[in-house]
């Protein structure tokens, strides 16, 4: 690692997405691998419903990647819930090593870096990276129950249920992959004063954006170098601020960026106000939307930037603002 920055050479072998009934009525549904009516997946509780979510996340990605649990060396998992209860429960039949890991929305990314870094240094053959989030098991924990009817606000973000799965193996041992892990910058954590939780995007736009300008003098890339450069998820309030800051230190993302938050839902068609957020946006947008681009060649190199407020409702009660965090991974098409 030079500068923060990380070379590796791990592949994206395959990947699931699984999603709740909004999420399908979206712009990007019919791309997502499976999907529920009433957002339950057949279970009592929300949260046991978020913990098949990422079981069936799992089992899809096992099937297209045409090998069964045993061939997993170690599963690296996390959600939104008190001690990550999510994926604990719902990876428990798996009889994987298994790493927990919480990055708020930066999950995804966050496990995809991680998981490479295992590969590329040999220490695993093959892991999976998956995440979750779950609209009403989130907003129980960190607002109100859904019951109680309490009023958003317009820079409040809706949080997907969703759940994806990325199976991670190295590049040496050749094969096909779907697309390539070559570089990974990990996040520092920042806290710019934001103590509002009803608007995570203007707490972690700063963070993506130092996360990005640290890339870029690591890596000495710039902008036009690359096909897409996604944040995931900042939504249509942090996605302006990430913009104005990088614009005001003399960079231009234009028109290659983009935010998961912004695609996953229609702006004009569903209330989700400043747009989406949860660990499974960013996961479920890349595993459905970006990887299949990245196959077929119409993106050829990308970055991908989860960004997570690492926010507890216990610190908000006390009055503490919100660290947030943003992990970079960037993403080629496969030989």
């Amino acid at each position: 690692m030079k500068n923060g920055l990380f070379e590796l050479d791990a592949a994206i072998l395959c990947a699931g997405s699984v999603v709740g009934c909004k999420e399908r009525e979206g712009p990007l549904g019919n791309l997502f691998d499976m999907h529920d009516t009433d957002d339950r997946f057949g279970q009592k509780t929300w949260e046991k419903a978020e913990s098949e979510m990422q079981r069936r996340a799992l089992g899809v990605a096992l099937a297209k990647w045409g090998r069964d649990r045993d061939s997993l060396d170690a599963i690296l998992a996390g959600d939104l819930l008190n001690q990550c209860i999510g994926s604990a429960y719902g990876l428990l039949d798996f009889g994987v090593p298994y790493f927990g890991l919480y990055g708020a929305c930066s999950t995804a990314a966050l496990g995809l870096l991680l998981g490479s870094v295992l590969v590329s240094a040999g220490y695993v053959r093959h892991a999976a990276a998956v995440t979750s989030s779950h609209n009403s098991s989130a907003e129980r924990q960190y607002r109100t129950p859904l019951e109680y009817g309490a009023q958003r606000t317009p820079t409040a973000q809706w949080t997907v249920t969703g759940s994806s799965a990325f199976i991670l193996g190295s590049i040496r041992e050749g094969g096909d992959p779907c697309a390539q892990i070559v570089q990974a910058m990990p996040g520092i954590p920042l806290e710019m004063g934001i103590r509002d939780a009803a608007n995570m995007g203007a707490a972690m736009a700063p963070a993506a954006v130092d996360t990005l300008e640290r890339y870029f003098e690591a890596s000495g890339t710039a902008p036009t170098d690359f096909d897409a450069i996604v944040t995931g998820d900042l939504g249509w309030e942090g996605s302006a601020i990430f913009h104005d800051l990088l614009y005001a230190d003399g960079i231009e993302t234009a028109p290659m960026y983009t935010d998961c938050g912004t695609m996953i839902y229609s702006r004009h068609m569903q209330d989700t106000h400043a747009g989406g957020s949860g660990c499974g946006c960013s996961g479920v947008v890349t595993a459905a939307y970006f990887l299949p681009k990245i196959i077929s060649g119409e993106i050829r190199d990308m970055l991908l930037i989860g960004t997570g407020a690492m926010m507890s409702p216990d610190a908000l009660k006390q009055g503490q603002s919100i660290p947030a965090i943003g992990h970079l991974v960037r993403i080629r098409k496969g030989n």
